[in-house]
């Protein structure tokens, strides 16, 4: 008898294993067609980027002789890019007092997307006669590869003598290290390497100038970016004073 019990267990234990099998395969299948329309996706995802990339090189051709209109104006404004650098408070902090004096003989900036956008851009600084350096353009470019990896160059600048304010001249230092206050902003040019696609998204000195600053330089010239952080951090005032008056009238209804 006992026996028989044991076989009838067995017996009965068959069915939940079937069922997870069963349960396991339509996972699977559900799995696959979901990758299925994932795949679908991706591939309506390439065709958008395709499209926009088109349309976004359209209108670089088009922006260009707005932003030469821009620049031919900006030229006739005292101090416009070093007032805009020190107003952005992503870039204010990064020119210390050798690179303001070199900032003042700044007459127009540039940044230009290659003919094929997604090839990299590059930004150049253009410079009336100075007492600091003989090149009249620093430029600094950004070539992507298809293999992911990024071709960083920029212009070798040639001081004249006794003006190399890239080395920290006139500075104090700390072993072998500058504070950041001390480093000068033109180092940055001299900052030639391979990088991987991602450490090259991540030159936030590039990114900031131009995503930020170039589109509409006006906002920082004019401090408008601080009003609205002024404006902003007003509001949130106003608010939090508005719930301390309405906490305040509901624990005077309760007495």
């Amino acid at each position: 008898m006992g026996a028989d019990k044991g076989k009838k267990l067995k017996v009965e234990e068959k069915p939940e294993v079937e069922e997870v099998d069963h349960i396991d395969g339509e996972l699977v299948l559900s799995i696959e067609k979901l990758q299925e329309i994932q795949d679908e996706l991706e591939k309506v995802n390439e065709e958008a980027s395709d499209e926009v990339l088109v349309v976004e090189q359209k209108y670089t051709l088009i922006r260009r002789p707005v932003y030469d209109k821009r620049n031919e104006i900006i030229k006739s404004i005292p101090d416009f890019w070093l007032t805009a650098f020190l107003s952005h408070p992503a870039l204010g902090d990064l020119l210390n007092e050798d690179d303001q004096k070199i900032f003042k003989y700044l007459k127009s900036m540039d940044v230009e997307d290659c003919k094929d956008v997604k090839s990299g851009y590059s930004i150049t600084f253009n410079f009336n006669e100075n007492p600091y350096f003989e090149n009249e353009s620093l430029v600094k470019s950004f070539l992507f590869s298809d293999e992911g990896t990024t071709k960083i160059s920029g212009t070798k600048i040639n001081w004249k003598e006794g003006m190399d304010i890239s080395n920290g001249v006139n500075h104090e230092k700390k072993g072998n290290k500058r504070s950041h206050e001390d480093t000068s902003f033109f180092t940055w040019f001299c900052d030639d390497q391979d990088k991987t696609l991602l450490e090259a998204l991540h030159d936030e000195v590039a990114e900031v100038i131009k995503e930020d600053l170039w589109p509409n330089p006006l906002k920082y010239f004019n401090n408008e970016a601080d009003e609205d952080f002024d404006d902003e951090e007003g509001e949130e005032g106003d608010e939090e004073g508005k719930d301390d008056d309405e906490d305040d009238d509901d624990e005077d209804a309760e007495e």
